[in-house]
C-alpha cells in the first residue's frame, strides 16, 4: 500500500536466472514484499514458454504487469498496483556483436493521474560509450514524443554507465546539452541521504567481486521536472536488495526505491499530519 501523499517506485536488475535460482527467486520476492512498491521497472526478468517470473511476482504482489523480451529468456517488466495503458516498445541501436537492446514503456493509471514509466538496459561493454549515447538519443526522441500526463516521465533501468559518463550526462541534460532541446531528467539519487552508499554494482556482493570490477552506480531512477503541485518530486531514495536474504544475494545488482510526491507540499503535510493522528 502506498504511503499517504507518496507513490513508491522501484527499479531493479534481477540477473536472469543465474546462480542458485530457487533461493534467489525467494529472496527477490522477500525484498519486494518488504519494499511495498506501487510501481516496479525490472530488468533481466526471466521467462520461458511455460513460466514468466514477472507474472509470478505480479500475482504475489497483487499488481498489474507487462513484459517485453530483450534477449533469449530475459526481458523488461513493468508492474503496477493500478492498471497499465499505452504499452509501447522501442528497439535501440546496437553495435556489432551485442545482444538486442530495447525499452518498454506504458502509463500507470494511478488514482492521482497517469504516471508515464519506461524501463531499459543499455549496452554493457565498458568501451562502448558511443553506442550508449546513440541509444540515449533514440530513447529521448521516443520519450519526448509521449503526450503530457499528470506525472512527469519516470525512466528507470540499468544504464551500464556511471553518473559522469557522456551518456548519462546527455540523458539528464543538466551538465551537457540535452539530447532533445528542453528535455531534462533528474537523477533521483541526488536526493539520497548524504551518507548513503551509492553503489548498485557493489563489490560487497560476491557476484560482483568475482568480476574483479570496481563498485559503481550504474542503475538509475530518472524523473522529469515536477508537474503542478510538486507532483513527481523525489521525496526520498534508497537501495534495496543490497544485502543477503537468508544467506543468499537476491541479484548481482542492488535495486532502488524512491518515493515521489503525489500533490502539493501543503496537501502532503496535511495528509501526513492526519496519518500521524
Amino acid at each position: 500500500m502506498t504511503s499517504v501523499g507518496l507513490v513508491r517506485v522501484v527499479t531493479w536488475n534481477l540477473w536472469g536466472r543465474f546462480g542458485p535460482w530457487p533461493e534467489r527467486a525467494a529472496a527477490i520476492r522477500a525484498v519486494l514484499r518488504d519494499a511495498r512498491p506501487d510501481v516496479c521497472a525490472l530488468q533481466e526478468v526471466w521467462a520461458d514458454e511455460r513460466q514468466n517470473f514477472a507474472a509470478d511476482l505480479a500475482q504475489e504482489l497483487e499488481m498489474h504487469w507487462t513484459w517485453l523480451r530483450s534477449s533469449s529468456e530475459i526481458g523488461h517488466a513493468i508492474l503496477a498496483r493500478w492498471p497499465l495503458r499505452e504499452r509501447l516498445e522501442l528497439p535501440l541501436p546496437v553495435a556489432a556483436g551485442d545482444v538486442a537492446r530495447n525499452a518498454l514503456s506504458c502509463v500507470v493509471e494511478s488514482p492521482d493521474g497517469g504516471i508515464p514509466v519506461a524501463s531499459t538496459q543499455l549496452s554493457s561493454a565498458p568501451w562502448d560509450s558511443a553506442t550508449r549515447c546513440a541509444q540515449v538519443r533514440a530513447l529521448v526522441a521516443f520519450l519526448a514524443e509521449r503526450k503530457r500526463e499528470a506525472y512527469p516521465i519516470v525512466l528507470m533501468g540499468d544504464l551500464n554507465a556511471e553518473p559522469d559518463s557522456d551518456e548519462v550526462r546527455l540523458l539528464c541534460g543538466h551538465k551537457t546539452a540535452p539530447a532533445r532541446e528542453r528535455f531534462v531528467l533528474v537523477d533521483a539519487w541526488r536526493y539520497a541521504a548524504e551518507d548513503a552508499v551509492p553503489w548498485t554494482w557493489d563489490r560487497e556482493n560476491p557476484n560482483v567481486a568475482a568480476t574483479m570490477e570496481p563498485s559503481s552506480r550504474i542503475d538509475y531512477l530518472l524523473v522529469g521536472p515536477p508537474h503542478e503541485g510538486r507532483r513527481g518530486h523525489v521525496r526520498s531514495i534508497r537501495r534495496i536488495g543490497e544485502t543477503p536474504v537468508g544467506g543468499v544475494w537476491p541479484s548481482d545488482h542492488a535495486g532502488l526505491l524512491a518515493e515521489l510526491e503525489t500533490g502539493s507540499a501543503q496537501q502532503l503535510s496535511r495528509s501526513l499530519a492526519e496519518a500521524r493522528g
